[in-house]
């Protein structure tokens, strides 16, 4: 049985996704026929060794982009079974059980156009598995077209492409968002203002990472204010 470990506050957005996506993939019958959208350095792919795995990616991105927000530094494409872009890819109709598609829609410049060509891939039946953020920094630029998607995106846009919504989970809420946030004060500050907190300061902000802590704690219901993602499953029909 996976246990999840107790981390500080605004800590755990990327450790909380990936957990999920693995216990999805794992449930997926084996032998089932995966499309990894969008897949990047296929993180995943070690989780889907029972299943007949495809990785699809547009492969521009160099870690650097136009250097502003947040890049990765280098960026390695190695290994991928397409490149193409996302709303145009070379498969038939209704040819993968399932489709995995992770912090990938906030990057293309029409994510409903890939909604779409995702319901043309998928068997009746099939599922699509998604993470986007609620709202997220520039990062990956040029390639950030909108900061993220609300529960409300899903809920219509899913249902319209003929993938009834069954699992939509908030990653996060509102006091574990301003805890992230809170914890890039000092690296932004240094790269942007030129300056870094003082040591009062540090300790002020420390005060008030204590502070939504407990709030985090209290008030798991402001994720529908705020939250780092959504973790998402759907079935085409």
């Amino acid at each position: 049985m996976e246990t999840t470990e107790v981390t500080p506050v605004g800590t755990a957005n990327e450790a909380t996704r990936n957990l999920w996506v693995k216990r999805a993939l794992k449930q997926i019958p084996a032998n089932s026929r995966l499309l990894d959208a969008g897949a990047g350095e296929h993180p995943y792919k070690p989780f889907c060794s029972h299943l007949r795995y495809v990785s699809q990616d547009f492969a521009r991105y160099d870690g650097q982009g136009d250097s502003r927000g947040l890049q990765t530094g280098r960026f390695d494409y190695r290994g991928l079974d397409i490149v193409c872009d996302v709303t145009a890819i070379p498969e038939a109709d209704g040819s993968f059980d399932t489709i995995l598609c992770t912090e990938v829609l906030e990057h293309l410049p029409n994510p409903l156009q890939a909604i779409e060509e995702f319901a043309r891939l998928l068997r009746s039946g099939g599922q699509l598995i998604v993470t986007a953020p609620f709202c997220s920094l520039t990062h990956f630029a040029p390639y950030h077209y909108y900061t993220g998607f609300s529960r409300y995106f899903y809920r219509h846009h899913l249902p319209a492409h003929g993938l009834d919504v069954v699992e939509l989970e908030p990653n996060g809420n509102y006091f574990e968002y301003l805890a992230q946030e809170l914890r890039r004060v000092p690296s932004v500050a240094g790269r942007y203002a030129a300056d870094r907190p003082r040591r009062l300061e540090l300790f002020a902000l420390r005060g008030v990472l204590a502070i939504l802590e407990r709030l985090s704690k209290k008030g798991t219901a402001s994720a529908e204010l705020l939250s780092f993602g959504y973790h998402v499953r759907a079935v085409k029909r």
